[in-house]
């Protein structure tokens, strides 16, 4: 699964699955561009990815930093937690426009440089709530489950191509870290609620960060050259009941 020679792009690198994801494509031979709200240690470029105009300019910034651009994760995105009853409409815009909005002008921004690249490759990070719904997740099913078909869309256009430029996506399911940590905090026992979410999982534990990104690197590189439009589900068995 080598990515020598590729240049990645990569948003929301500053949390739990972008700084794992931005380590293992380096592992693996990659160079990455690192992008996130606002720069830093571990960021290269400040990307609102909402804004159409921050996304221009991040291309425009790559493409004078490395000449090309060979690989996209579309890895930025907030949750929410909400029923159809108490989200409110700014809620759900917010979630979409982080979410679904921002994998869309991602797509859209990167694609002429990708229809450069040899072996051009786009992942997004949906989730199993992209494919399963629950009762206060109603924006956040929303928005997970339009990436999963703008996924598809986006790979049978680009399969057109030659090269073509293959799009998948990443359906994880409770990951270790931030997401994870927040979504307890605000519940009345997070110690408690930690340990549903582990035991809803029939292997009976989180992801760990490096287990999802190891997936992402397979989906970027051409040991999956014949796999687009597809998605990837790293959930412990979660869907499979």
């Amino acid at each position: 699964m080598t990515l020598a020679g590729h240049i990645v792009l990569i948003t929301g690198a500053a949390g739990t699955l972008g700084r794992a994801t931005a380590e293992a494509v380096r592992a693996a031979g990659g160079t990455v561009v690192a992008t996130d709200l606002t720069p830093g240690a571990d960021v290269d470029l400040a990307l609102d990815v909402t804004s159409e105009a921050d996304w221009a300019r991040a291309i425009a910034e790559t493409g004078a930093r490395h000449g090309r651009l060979d690989g996209l994760v579309n890895n930025a995105g907030i949750v929410m937690l909400g029923s159809v009853e108490d989200t409110t409409l700014a809620d759900w815009r917010r979630v979409m426009a982080v979410n679904a909005d921002g994998v869309f002008l991602g797509c859209k921004a990167a694609w002429p440089m990708l229809k450069r690249s040899r072996a051009p490759s786009i992942v997004n990070l949906s989730s199993v709530s992209g494919l399963i719904g629950g009762a206060n997740l109603a924006a956040y099913n929303a928005s997970k489950g339009a990436v999963r078909l703008l996924t598809k869309s986006v790979a049978l256009h680009g399969a057109r191509l030659d090269p073509p430029i293959r799009c998948n996506s990443v359906h994880p399911a409770f990951v270790e870290g931030a997401m994870v940590d927040g979504i307890a905090a605000v519940t009345r026992d997070p110690g408690r609620a930690r340990e549903k979410m582990a035991g809803a999982i029939p292997m009976g534990r989180l992801a760990q960060p490096a287990e999802v990104a190891a997936s992402v690197v397979h989906l970027l590189s051409p040991a999956s050259s014949f796999t687009t439009g597809a998605e990837l589900v790293i959930d412990g068995g979660l869907v499979a009941g």
